[in-house]
């Protein structure tokens, strides 16, 4: 599990999430697989009735993930049919302006129907 998915699920459980990790190791072909080709994490939100599915990524990964994430089909499945899909790519960000200290901080994007090409 990469730092940026540990990160991610303490995130989520800070914010009152019941996360479970869906992400996989293919011991055959050495290779992680997502679920449905893009869900690293699965979010519950009892309270507000959402379940959020997470792709987390480091800060030079988001613009591929989000590309990975428009290319597939199921995505697309997942927001008619009432989930939440969010792109999580993380950096260190300085604590205070001139000040050498920086956190860790999530750059949070919500994947939306209308992101697809469904042109065709």
């Amino acid at each position: 599990m990469s730092k940026y998915t540990q990160k991610t699920l303490a995130k989520l459980r800070d914010d009152g999430a019941t996360v479970g990790m869906v992400e996989h190791w293919n011991q055959y072909d050495h290779k992680r697989h997502d679920l449905f080709g893009f869900i690293d994490i699965i979010a519950i939100f009892p309270e507000s009735r959402r379940i959020v599915a997470v792709q987390s990524t480091g800060p030079s990964g988001h613009v591929d993930h989000k590309r990975k994430i428009l290319a597939e089909p199921r995505c697309l499945e997942w927001l008619r049919s009432g989930g939440i899909v969010e792109l999580w790519s993380w950096r260190k960000l300085l604590v205070k302006r001139g000040g050498k200290a920086r956190h860790w901080v999530p750059r949070i994007e919500e994947i939306t129907e209308d992101m697809f090409d469904v042109s065709s």
